[in-house]
């Protein structure tokens, strides 16, 4: 699966910006360029050099360290977020999937009603609460986009739950949960793993424009989206400053939603048979072509 995954332009591409991020976060636990949070005020906007890779901003604060001290902030909300989405969004399935039809229909209702809610609206209304910090980011963008997994899972479970294997499966004796985590959820894994990589791409972009709101992480924490917001009100003066974060943010994300598709299209049986014939289908044209050419094989012309 991996060898297919990265066989596609687009799976290419997320696997090497997700790689790299993640080996960015774990340099920068060890090792940046400056301390990202220093101000400098003898070295206020210089351009990118040897010095400063990506030069500094108003406060002499060195752009690439707080990027690479940043990555670390992103990973995080990235992956926890996931998981937090991921959890949910199984247990708000399986609970408007395979209950009574009145708890179905209850679970439908309230599913509809909390997607309503944009999940950037609800991070900023959990973090007004509870004060602004990661881990209210975190669960805040989790819960939000569980909710919208199981929204969109729900009608995928209860096909797959009427099927033939799942009806021998409760005949035989299996439980709720064994149905749920032997058949259902991994026959729904190509959904949820699109799903999953949405949930982490809105994290990445949430957590940015609540920091660049001013509702995201504390100011001790390294964030993308404080550092653009910073950087924003200087971009008439300084325009290559406000690049390298916003280039940041829009790379993570773009690779996050092309890695559910390319993940999706390599578990497709369907899809790989398909690649699978047109690749040898490719090749004995070509293998055809080659001898149509071939001196030998080549039937000699009749002279008179």
């Amino acid at each position: 699966m991996i060898r297919r995954l990265v066989s596609r332009p687009t799976g290419a591409f997320a696997v090497v910006v997700l790689g790299l991020l993640v080996v960015l976060a774990a340099v920068s636990l060890v090792w940046t360029p400056q301390d990202p949070f220093r101000a400098d005020p003898f070295h206020q906007w210089e351009g990118p050099g040897a010095a400063h890779w990506f030069g500094t901003d108003a406060a002499g604060r060195d752009i690439a360290s707080y990027l690479l001290a940043g990555t670390r902030t992103t990973l995080l909300v990235a992956v926890g977020s996931g998981v937090i989405a991921s959890v949910v969004g199984i247990v708000l399935t399986a609970i408007g999937s395979l209950t009574a039809r009145w708890v179905r229909e209850g679970t439908a209702v309230l599913l509809d009603i909390l997607v309503a809610f944009p999940t950037l609206l609800t991070a900023m209304l959990l973090t007004a609460v509870f004060g602004g910090s990661l881990g209210v980011v975190i669960v805040s963008v989790g819960l939000s986009f569980g909710v919208t997994i199981a929204r969109v899972a729900r009608g995928e479970i209860r096909r797959i739950a009427r099927s033939d294997y799942v009806t021998a499966a409760r005949a035989s004796g299996v439980g709720g949960a064994g149905v749920l985590f032997r058949h259902l959820v991994p026959n729904a894994a190509p959904l949820f793993t699109v799903q999953l990589s949405l949930a982490m791409a809105t994290a990445v972009l949430a957590e940015a424009g609540l920091s660049y709101l001013g509702y995201g992480a504390g100011s001790d924490t390294a964030s993308w989206g404080s550092l653009l917001s910073d950087l924003q009100t200087y971009i008439g003066v300084h325009p290559w400053s406000a690049t390298w974060p916003g280039a940041a943010i829009a790379l993570v994300v773009a690779a996050l939603s092309l890695l559910g598709d390319a993940v999706r299209d390599a578990s497709d049986p369907r899809l790989t048979t398909n690649d699978r014939a047109t690749s040898d289908r490719t090749t004995n044209d070509r293998a055809a072509g080659d001898r149509s050419g071939d001196p030998a094989t080549t039937t000699p012309g009749v002279t008179a």
